[in-house]
């Protein structure tokens, strides 16, 4: 069996000194690939290098997450969205990522505003896939989307309204999700409803998780056999056709061809 984690933050300074040791646990887990997604400017030029060290297994997104909205320098903005035009050819780049709007930060909501649909007029005229994060704004983000002229949609760790689900699938969007598959009677739900077509996997780290079987445990990609496994519960599905079907997924969202 392959598996894929289409969501993990591998530019981030907590996995800096041990970026081998993690690709090699992938392996060693029949994890493929992998995107690495991006904060700000300095993290997507991390993702891809980390997508050129390690050719066919990391792929880079690069983007600005609203979180580090806030603390954008000036002209940072400017800069990532120029490093994202002039890396369009490098087949390394994948997606644009993780961007989108977050409800915890209503201070800088306007801003929020502006930097996504800076960006995705950008994935627009590059067409190219986005992963957007969208806590506690995904009934907004699935309405405006289809105002955007955007070849592929992943809304990563899709927790809810489950209402707005029937618009995802009704667009054709993906969904992402990860550890909490294996215990968040909500996450599962949404896996239940999910058609398994539009859906990939995750870890999203190194965010850490605090229940079992992740619990103590750093965030990798080795993660994923868990995920696929309670997926496959969820389903009534055969293990082994689970995970033929995300990482058909995966190639077909990103555009490559997996080894």
């Amino acid at each position: 069996m392959k598996f894929v984690d289409a969501h993990i933050h591998l530019s981030d300074e907590e996995y800096a000194n041990d970026i081998d040791e993690i690709i090699v646990e992938a392996k060693n887990s029949n994890v493929v690939a992998l995107v690495s997604s991006s904060m700000d400017y300095e993290t997507s030029i991390g993702s891809l290098k980390l997508a050129e060290q390690h050719h066919g297994m990391v792929y880079a997104a690069l983007g600005i997450h609203p979180w580090n909205v806030n603390d954008l320098a000036d002209d940072e903005l400017q800069q990532t969205l120029e490093l994202i035009s002039g890396q369009r050819q490098n087949k390394a780049l994948v997606a644009i990522g993780e961007i989108g709007l977050d409800h915890k930060y209503k201070k800088i909501w306007d801003k929020q505003l502006i930097v996504f649909n800076e960006i995705l007029n950008l994935a627009e005229k590059l067409d190219l896939p986005v992963i957007i994060h969208s806590r506690g704004t995904t009934a907004k983000i699935v309405e405006m989307l289809p105002s955007y002229n955007l070849r592929k949609v992943l809304l990563q760790w899709f927790s809810n309204p489950i209402s707005a689900l029937a618009k995802v699938v009704e667009h054709g969007y993906y969904i992402t999700e990860g550890p909490p598959t294996a215990y968040s009677n909500g996450i599962r739900e949404v896996v239940r409803r999910i058609p398994l077509a539009n859906l990939l996997t995750e870890t999203d780290g190194p965010v850490h998780y605090w229940k079992l079987p992740f619990k103590g445990k750093r965030t990798t990609p080795a993660f994923i056999p868990t995920v696929v496994k309670a997926i496959a519960e969820i389903k009534n599905m055969d293990v082994a056709d689970v995970a033929a079907q995300i990482t058909k997924n995966f190639a077909e969202f990103f555009g490559v061809k997996l080894n």
